[in-house]
């Protein structure tokens, strides 16, 4: 399954490689990725000779049916562990316990330091819980790589990826020896979660942001929301604004219709009027004419 896998993609996609020398023939080690995309755990182990092991969430594993059987085949054959994550702290026991199993049978152990896809293509604060006590814990080499480019392959909301290269940066071996038994001590697992965390930044070249994954995911979904409930308070305005518009048209319509009715009325009582005055006038000019006719033929008789 890995070969097939890892074949397809290479054929694919052509992802270059820097570093390959510094992953150890054989033993233990830890690899430290940046997670910009979904199939970062996919090229990584592409362009090893060795089995990676990355954990994932159980759910992968145990969906019922022909689709989750499938699934949870897919997942085993690319080196996942299946992982219950339920309750954050079991989670993260969960994991700490499993890679620590991996790396105790010689293998290389894959782990994420953001916890999560960086939301943006930048590289965030570590979290200490999970990749310093494992390197702690099992006293592994830690591996420091940047995936380059593989969040522009499949975009969160595309179906089909692009074909294009991607790259990947494997820095040298990081030893923590120096803190062996002191896994349980914050500060000491906060110093080499943000030692491991500036090697992967000189590597990726990603700008570096100070706070946790999770945390700027959280901002930008309330962040998008609340610029949806602003653009949906902004359309009911103009609605209203229409509708209270369409009222002042149809109210002033009626007025100008009455004004109209009135000078109407005006103007037709004004001719009537006129036309009493002239019928008035035209009248009294036949009377005096009749009567000067009359005097006149007085004179004449």
């Amino acid at each position: 399954m890995k070969f097939s896998i890892g074949g397809s993609l290479k054929l694919a996609f052509r992802p270059w490689v820097e570093g390959l020398e510094n992953i150890p023939a054989e033993g233990p080690a830890i690899l430290a990725s940046n997670h910009l995309s979904f199939s970062d755990s996919f090229f990584l182990p592409a362009v090893l000779d060795r089995k990676v092991t990355f954990i994932a969430k159980a759910e992968y594993f145990t969906t019922p049916g022909v689709k989750g059987r499938l699934t949870a085949a897919f997942f085993k054959g690319v080196g996942q562990l299946p992982v219950d994550r339920s309750g954050a702290r079991g989670a993260g026991e969960a994991a700490v316990r499993s890679g620590v199993e991996v790396l105790r049978r010689g293998e290389l152990f894959g782990i994420y330091p953001e916890g999560t896809r960086s939301p943006d293509g930048r590289l965030y604060r570590g979290k200490p819980g999970g990749l310093a006590r494992v390197a702690l814990a099992s006293g592994a080499p830690v591996i420091p790589v940047a995936m380059i480019d593989t969040e522009k392959i499949q975009p969160p909301g595309k179906v089909m990826p692009k074909l294009m290269r991607p790259g990947i940066r494997i820095g040298r071996p990081l030893d923590f020896s120096r803190y062996n038994g002191m896994e349980h001590d914050r500060f000491v697992l906060r110093a080499v979660t943000d030692e491991v965390m500036y090697e992967i930044m000189k590597l990726s070249g990603q700008e570096y942001v100070d706070m946790y994954a999770t945390a700027a995911k959280r901002r930008i979904a309330e962040a998008a929301k609340a610029e949806k409930q602003a653009q949906k308070e902004a359309e009911q305005a103009g609605k209203r604004a229409e509708e209270e518009a369409g009222q002042a048209g149809k109210q002033q319509a009626g007025e100008t219709g009455q004004a109209g009715e009135r000078a109407a009325g005006e103007v037709g009582q004004a001719g009537d009027t006129g036309q009493a005055e002239t019928g008035q006038a035209e009248t009294g000019q036949a009377e005096t004419e009749a009567r000067k006719e009359l005097d006149a033929g007085k004179s004449g008789s």
